[in-house]
């Protein structure tokens, strides 16, 4: 909220008045789906987020919807290259505040939002059911990678000096959530417990299990027990960046001006 001092004429005479206006810049939204899904599964949280005053966007991997005939050629690379252009479109956009951006990924969506907090500066951090793979074979296209032995690697706890998503999840300083599935066929607790012991630098890490819940969330139930909590999480981060904008602002209107300064000294 921004508050201006002045003054309007009203029959010769001259009233003293505050203006309030909301800040002119609001929190950017980013979310990436997981492997095999698309910008249509994360529209209903998108709106529901939107309402809080954030600018949401969703959008297609590539391999995916439209481009799913480049699914069996598409790897990590371009995937990587696909969120760190989305992320770039959305702060460009005039009344995003690039200062105050959140990103919320799924599954190998996850797994590219933590590798985006290494290249792009980001507030917020989301995940649900984080996946992860070997850093080896990056360049190899991501269907045509060793099932089994993406099995093996996630059965293991995980650091970052075996792992290039997790390392950047080691320098991130921001705020975490992060969400399993209680009955996960793909990401086992193992590459969770990788994850979470990985944000030892973030400003806070919120963990929460979906009871009864798969990996995809095809129950109805699942689906709403996580937009709420999403919407909740996002809420609170977003309510408590605009009061610390509040109060950083209100802190450097108390302060003398330097002209002040000089004439005092």
């Amino acid at each position: 909220m921004t508050g201006s001092q002045l003054t309007f004429d009203v029959q010769g005479e001259s009233l003293e008045a505050t203006l309030l206006s909301p800040d002119k810049l609001v929190p950017g939204i980013l979310f990436i789906h997981g492997w095999g899904g698309s910008r249509e599964q994360d529209m209903v949280r998108a709106e529901e987020i939107a309402q809080l005053g954030c600018i949401c966007f969703t959008f297609d991997l590539r391999g995916h919807a439209k481009h799913a005939e480049e699914r069996n050629v598409v790897t990590r690379s371009h995937g990587l290259a696909d969120v760190t252009a989305a992320y770039d479109y959305l702060v460009r956009q005039d009344q995003v505040d690039p200062s105050a951006i959140a990103v919320v990924g799924t599954s190998y969506g996850g797994y590219l939002a933590a590798l985006l907090t290494a290249a792009r500066p980001v507030n917020w951090l989301a995940l649900r059911v984080p996946a992860l793979y070997p850093d080896e074979h990056w360049d190899v296209p991501k269907a045509k990678l060793d099932r089994d032995l993406i099995n093996a690697y996630r059965a293991r706890f995980r650091t970052g000096r075996e792992d290039r998503a997790l390392a950047a999840c080691e320098r991130f300083a921001g705020d975490v959530l992060i969400v399993e599935s209680e009955h996960d066929d793909y990401v086992p607790h193992a590459t969770i417990s990788s994850y979470m012991s990985a944000f030892h630098n973030s400003n806070s890490l919120s963990y929460r299990i979906l009871k009864g819940a798969d990996h995809s969330l095809r129950d109805e139930g699942g689906r709403r027990a996580y937009n709420q909590l999403l919407l909740t999480w996002i809420e609170e981060m977003v309510r408590g960046g605009r009061r610390a904008s509040s109060s950083d602002a209100q802190a450097e209107a108390n302060l003398p001006s330097q002209a002040t300064k000089l004439a005092q000294g």
